[in-house]
């Protein structure tokens, strides 16, 4: 796919390797990009990426991931910042968008563009509120052990429900990526309560997601993430609707960074909300 637009652009599908360009960018905006994210954002739709460029040097990107014949997610809307106000960045999102078709399309965009998107038939479903900080090791973690390949099929049974999308393609990659540490709760009768992965990012450790039945299931997997990091800084993304996850990172003592909103073209399918205690990325949702 190409798509001409101002001053020459050219916006066409991008590689993993282009995709290295546009982490660098997303790093240097204070996202704090996962160091292996790459790999599994394209397990799930590898056509999903784009990049826009004038004279083949790469000056916006954009991605816009489709889940099924229903969801999509769009991320990564970025142009080089010396190259803003010209417009690359309206035609690289028009050519993209179109690759979602008909889909619901998720996002959840930084404050200064939600009024853009809100133009562009996005309505808001939440703040989404990042904390991050130290948390000492020592509280205990019952029932929360090292997730290995025999939970995998259990835990894409547990995501389905806490998703607007199924993504089993995705998930295959992001519980088996080298350096991401996954830990599962299960209750006495062997189902899941919860899981959680962590995984290290260019500032801070990255906690994504964070699904728990309740308060106690997600204080029990914060115990576990907290030892593993071992006084390593952590990430999280809260969704604000979720008022025990709030509460639970406050009294963590993790300090807010910064706030996103999670926003939708469209209706998508009922979900477990309430066990979404840290959203798994802010760029494929």
């Amino acid at each position: 796919m190409t798509s001409p637009g101002p001053d020459g652009l050219v916006v066409a599908q991008a590689s993993p390797a282009d995709w290295t360009v546009v982490t660098g960018w997303a790093a240097d905006e204070g996202w704090n990009p996962g160091l292996s994210d790459s790999a599994s954002f394209f397990a799930q739709d590898p056509e999903g990426f784009f990049v826009g460029r004038v004279d083949g040097e790469t000056v916006s990107a954009i991605s816009v991931v489709n889940y099924g014949a229903d969801y999509a997610f769009l991320g990564f809307y970025l142009v080089r910042p010396d190259l803003r106000g010209r417009g690359y960045g309206l035609a690289t999102w028009k050519a993209a968008l179109a690759h979602a078709g008909g889909r619901t399309v998720g996002l959840d965009g930084v404050v200064a563009q939600q009024e853009n998107y809100r133009r562009s038939g996005f309505e808001l479903a939440h703040r989404t509120v990042r904390f991050g900080g130290v948390v000492p090791a020592g509280e205990e973690s019952p029932g929360v052990r090292p997730a290995g390949p025999a939970d995998h099929a259990a835990i894409v049974a547990y995501d389905r429900a806490c998703t607007p999308a199924d993504r089993p393609a995705f998930l295959g990659s992001w519980l088996t990526t080298p350096g991401h540490r996954t830990f599962v709760r299960r209750a006495d009768d062997g189902r899941p309560t919860g899981y959680a992965v962590l995984r290290p990012a260019r500032d801070a450790l990255r906690v994504g997601p964070l699904f728990a039945d309740t308060a106690d299931d997600a204080r029990a997997l914060f115990a576990a993430l907290a030892a593993d990091a071992d006084g390593r800084t952590l990430a999280i993304d809260v969704p604000e609707t979720n008022a025990p996850a709030v509460a639970l990172v406050e009294k963590l003592g993790l300090a807010l960074s910064f706030e996103t909103a999670r926003m939708y073209t469209g209706p998508v399918r009922p979900f477990a909300a309430e066990r979404v205690h840290g959203v798994t990325t802010l760029e494929l949702g």
